[in-house]
């Protein structure tokens, strides 16, 4: 590197501190492998393309989900209403058990890939990996839309993350 170049690292706490700062929306990716359905909560998902339709999020190379999203090839995602903070929490926690993690929340199966999507989001997105790329600690899924859908009429708010806190965000 040459002494014009800018170098060096960011402290962690630093470059989160930082990004806590950008509001972002909570969702939940899901998936099936060998017929068992997994999911996370997720706010690094962003659209990428409009023609053709792409989306993408970034998995943990530490979780299982990753594993099986990489596997299977399908996933869904299904962005939260201001109300379903209890399904981000219980997918933010690692550890749980992988056969019960669905108990007592409502999903319907996409019609396109059979992923689950949670019942009462407010939109929902089938997707078939396009591309992954390497993304540090985490990979980088990038997904073509294959079917999606919203919610109700009325507009409920988001469940949005912000300066490392969930909020709603009212809606109209």
């Amino acid at each position: 590197m040459s002494a014009s170049e800018p170098g060096g690292s960011v402290a962690p706490a630093e470059f989160r501190a930082a990004l806590g700062r950008f509001a972002s929306g909570i969702t939940i990716m899901s998936t099936l492998q060998d017929g068992v359905a997994h999911a996370m909560t997720a706010n690094a998902f962003t659209s990428v393309s409009l023609d053709p339709p792409l989306v993408l999020v970034c998995v943990d190379k530490g979780v299982r989900m990753h594993a099986a999203v990489l596997d299977c090839g399908y996933w869904a995602v299904s962005v939260l209403a201001g109300a379903q903070r209890p399904i981000a929490d219980r997918f933010a926690r690692s550890g749980r058990d992988l056969y019960s993690q669905f108990d007592g929340i409502g999903t319907t199966a996409g019609p396109k890939t059979g992923c689950p999507t949670v019942d009462g989001a407010l939109s929902w997105l089938e997707c078939r990996t396009w591309a992954t790329y390497d993304g540090g600690d985490h990979t980088i899924v990038v997904g073509e839309v294959l079917s999606l859908g919203t919610g109700a009429a009325d507009d409920p708010g988001a469940l949005i993350y912000y300066s490392s806190h969930y909020r709603e965000l009212p809606g109209d």
